[in-house]
Formats: structure tokens, C-alpha cells, sequence
């Protein structure tokens, strides 16, 4: 009877080990799936910005390439290296060529410069592959991109305030690395890294009444010390009251300029940026009661 049982027990063994296997990779920066018998497996992966799947990569020449979307975070960026050694005669990696036809390289892929988004796997080429070109000023945007500037963080005049015709208005802003700088960020691609870094230059302020105010600096906050003195860096005094405009009070923008100095990949360069902030600012008079 325990004989029995054993002989069982293998049997259901056996069929088991005998039976095809079947699984699929998951979702991922590269889809695929991979299809296993009893002794060996067939991974078929999806390349993002390839056409198909391909069993190891076979034919790929390199390159760039990007989505149908032509987002720029979508752009593919390969490089190549000559597997040193070349793996032995009979390896996977010579997808079905002898040593001698063509080479194996070591394929590395990247998506928008992010280290996460990186595929490295071995390719079998009949030929070297191109020498990838990046251009360091496309990285250098890309970065700036990242840094997710903004217009100024205006600080006076305040959208709350109450100013008088003929005082002096004094303005200013808060400095921060987003409104103001200085900013840096870095972007790769290619073997090449871009660093960038960004401050503003320069901020222009229409005040509503016609008049244009540029200041290379982000102001001087008012003391009370300073009592009917005009802001030594940045202000401005209104000859009229805002009553005429609309909503009553006039529109002040304040526009501020990114100066970006970037270098990397053996190039440096200059970028602008542009931002705006808008407030709204009440003038009267002074009356006087006799």
C-alpha cells in the first residue's frame, strides 16, 4: 500500500515538471513577456520608442528616437560598449551568429535624462553602432524645464495696501530659489551631463498709470526710518489716483528675467526666462479737513 502511494506521488510529479509554463512580465519602463517550457525560457521585451518586441534586441542600430506624443521627457537616448570580453561561442548574447559576425554590445537606454526610466541589456549588431550625438543645449533646457521657475513673490506693493499720491511707493520682493534665485538643476543624456544655473536678472514693473519701472535687484523692504525718503533701489510715485481705473485700483505687473548660465558636454551657454505676477493696487489722496 505505501508503494502504492510513492509510485503516485512521482507520477503526479513528473506531469507536473512535464507540463508547459507560461507566465508574463509585468508592466514596466519596458513591456514584454516571457514564455518558459520545461527546461528553458524565451524573454521577448518591448523597447519604449521601438516598433514591436524584439528577443534580445536583435537588429537594433541605435540612436534616438521619441514618442508619437514629441514630448521631450519622452526622447530615447542609447548608448553602446563593446562587451569586453565577447561572450563565449554559443551564448544567448550571439542571438544565433558566430563570434567573429558582427559583435555583442552592451546596450544602455535612458528616457528624459531620469536615472530610474534606464534600460541596460546585451545586443548582438552586425555592425558598430553610430556614435551618439546629444546636443548640451537641449540638456541645458531641459533643466532649466525642471526647475520649475515662477514670476516674482511680491512683497510690496501688497494687493491689501492703501497708497497716497505724491508718497513714494517703496517695492520689493521675497527671494527664494523658485522666484528668484539662485537655481541649479542637471540633466544627462547620452554619456553628457548639463548643469545649469538660473537667477533673476532684472524685474520690470508696469504700474498701471502708464509708467515702466525696471530694477536690477529685488528691492529694499521700507523702514519707517526711511520716513518720505524714495526706496534707494526700486520705487515708484503715483501722480493720479486709481479711482478711474478698474475695480478701482490699477494693475501693476511685475516681470521678472531669468539670466541662465549653463555648461557641460565641453559647451557653455546663456538661456532667458520670462515670469509675470500680477497685483492690483489702491491709490487715493490725502484729504485734508480744515
Amino acid at each position: 500500500m505505501l508503494n502504492r502511494r510513492i509510485i503516485v506521488i512521482a507520477a503526479t510529479v513528473l506531469t507536473a515538471l512535464a507540463a508547459p509554463l507560461n507566465s508574463y512580465a509585468e508592466d514596466g519602463p519596458a513591456g514584454g513577456s516571457a514564455h518558459c517550457g520545461q527546461f528553458t525560457c524565451q524573454v521577448e521585451v518591448d523597447v519604449p520608442g521601438q516598433a514591436g518586441g524584439q528577443a534580445g534586441g536583435s537588429g537594433s542600430t541605435g540612436g534616438t528616437g521619441s514618442s508619437d506624443g514629441g514630448d521631450p521627457s519622452d526622447e530615447k537616448v542609447c548608448s553602446y560598449k563593446l562587451a569586453d570580453p565577447q561572450p563565449q561561442a554559443g551564448s544567448l548574447d550571439w542571438e544565433g551568429h558566430e563570434p567573429g559576425d558582427g559583435a555583442v554590445y552592451e546596450q544602455t537606454c535612458g528616457w528624459g535624462g531620469v536615472a530610474d526610466d534606464t534600460i541596460v541589456r546585451m545586443v548582438w549588431l552586425a555592425n558598430p553602432p553610430p556614435q551618439e550625438t546629444v546636443d548640451p543645449a537641449a540638456l541645458a533646457q531641459r533643466a532649466v524645464d525642471s526647475m520649475a521657475l515662477l514670476g516674482p513673490d511680491v512683497a510690496s506693493p501688497r494687493a491689501a495696501g492703501k497708497y497716497t499720491v505724491g508718497v513714494p511707493m517703496w517695492m520689493w520682493v521675497n527671494q527664494s530659489a523658485t522666484t528668484y534665485g539662485p537655481n541649479s538643476a542637471s540633466a544627462s543624456a547620452g554619456g553628457i551631463t548639463v548643469t545649469a544655473i538660473a537667477k533673476v536678472s532684472k524685474i520690470v514693473w508696469a504700474m498701471g498709470d502708464g509708467a515702466s519701472v525696471t530694477c536690477n535687484g529685488p528691492g529694499t523692504p521700507y523702514t519707517s526710518s526711511a520716513g518720505m525718503a524714495q526706496s534707494p533701489t526700486c520705487g515708484h510715485v503715483y501722480s493720479k489716483i486709481s479711482g478711474s481705473a478698474r475695480n478701482g485700483k490699477f494693475p501693476v505687473t511685475a516681470t521678472s528675467t531669468w539670466t541662465i548660465n549653463w555648461q557641460g558636454g565641453g559647451q557653455a551657454g546663456q538661456l532667458t526666462e520670462v515670469r509675470q505676477t500680477n497685483v492690483q493696487v489702491a491709490v487715493g489722496e490725502v484729504q485734508v479737513v480744515r
